[in-house]
């Protein structure tokens, strides 16, 4: 039900063509006659926080608070995105499954839909590899091998990033599914820069390029995730337990932290 105004009160008005060209002319008035420094003071003033009052607190700092993404304060931001990612995709996860480094996500996800489980490393000296061969000169591993290959964070280390998708096509069976997660933004992964580089940072747009240079476009699903506030957080190395389950969740396709990849190789399953 809609109240009439109370005695003495005026509804308000809605504002008139003329009274918003007085307005125009009243703010043209003021560009020609007010000194420019006086203009410009007036328009920081209009941003808020103002120029100059943004409290930085705990972040103003040249350096981060952890250098090991958070991993000693909790679970990593990437980490929070590429769990989520791997448990919305579990049912892929299952037969044959290989893994880089370890089977700690084909363990966790697959659980009694994986058959056997392979593990490769690039060079010997892992106990758990079960395979050892680089990616990009892998002619040693099986073609039409495997029912799911989980690949986290690892492509964006790879200079020859075709050469290693090549192998990655080749070794999964027909109608097989590759799971990817790369870094968007991020810091250098130091250990590995030393060790054999870190080579990318990977956007929707160039990892869909990517990806579709092997795996039919219909077959290729790309995904960002993050936002301004989850990149702070995973620079300074502040844990996804710092943060809000909303703020970590909320997507800025501008600010993106990690990108995931779901590639399905043509053909019927065996």
């Amino acid at each position: 039900m809609k109240h009439a105004p109370s005695p003495g009160t005026k509804a308000a008005a809605a504002p008139t063509p003329q009274s918003a060209s007085l307005v125009q002319q009243f703010r043209a008035v003021l560009r020609r006659t007010l000194p420019p420094p006086i203009r410009r003071h007036i328009a920081r003033l209009a941003l808020w926080p103002p120029v100059g009052l943004v409290r930085f607190g705990d972040l103003r700092r040249l350096k981060p608070i952890s250098r090991v993404w958070g991993s000693d304060r909790g679970l990593p931001v990437d980490r929070y995105y590429i769990e989520h990612f791997l448990a919305a995709n579990a049912g892929d996860i299952r037969g044959r499954v290989l893994e880089i480094k370890d089977d700690l996500y084909t363990t966790r996800f697959g659980g009694r839909r994986v058959v056997s489980s392979d593990i490769l490393h690039s060079e010997p000296g892992n106990p758990a590899a079960t395979l050892i061969a680089d990616l990009t000169r892998g002619d040693s591993l099986p073609s039409d091998a495997f029912d799911c290959i989980i690949l986290t964070q690892t492509l964006h280390l790879i200079y020859d990033v075709r050469a290693a998708l090549n192998t990655l096509y080749r070794i999964l069976k027909p109608g097989a599914v590759l799971l990817t997660t790369v870094s968007g933004i991020s810091k250098i992964s130091r250990e590995d820069m030393d060790r054999w580089g870190h080579s990318w940072s990977f956007t929707t747009s160039s990892a869909r390029l990517l990806f579709e240079e092997y795996f039919p476009p219909a077959n290729v699903q790309v995904e960002a995730h993050g936002n301004v506030l989850a990149a702070v957080a995973f620079l300074h190395g502040l844990s996804s337990g710092e943060l809000r389950r909303k703020e970590l969740d909320y997507c800025d396709p501008d600010y993106q932290v990690l990108i995931t990849v779901r590639a399905v190789k043509p053909g019927r399953p065996a």
